[in-house]
């Protein structure tokens, strides 16, 4: 589905997550990656320090996850490995 909305939308998710990723990678040393959005589901990889870290599954759901549903309800987060 390639649709207008979809397109802006899936801009939007990459601008945040740049911004998340920045954030991220300046007080923790991790990144976050945009990798996929279907419309509903959106797929994101940690890199940097967040690989070895114990607290990778809460910067996923706390950070990532909740950052984008404040923005998208109706987007799920998932981690792509």
């Amino acid at each position: 589905m390639d649709t207008p909305i979809l397109q802006t939308q899936e801009t939007q998710l990459r601008a945040l997550l740049e911004r998340l990723s920045a954030y991220v990678e300046q007080f923790h040393g991790g990144t976050v990656e945009f990798v996929a959005f279907d419309g509903n589901v959106l797929k994101v990889r940690l890199g940097g320090a967040c690989l070895d870290c114990p607290l990778l599954p809460s910067t996923l759901h706390g950070w990532v996850a909740g950052t984008v549903h404040q923005f998208f309800p109706n987007v799920s987060v998932v981690e792509e490995k």
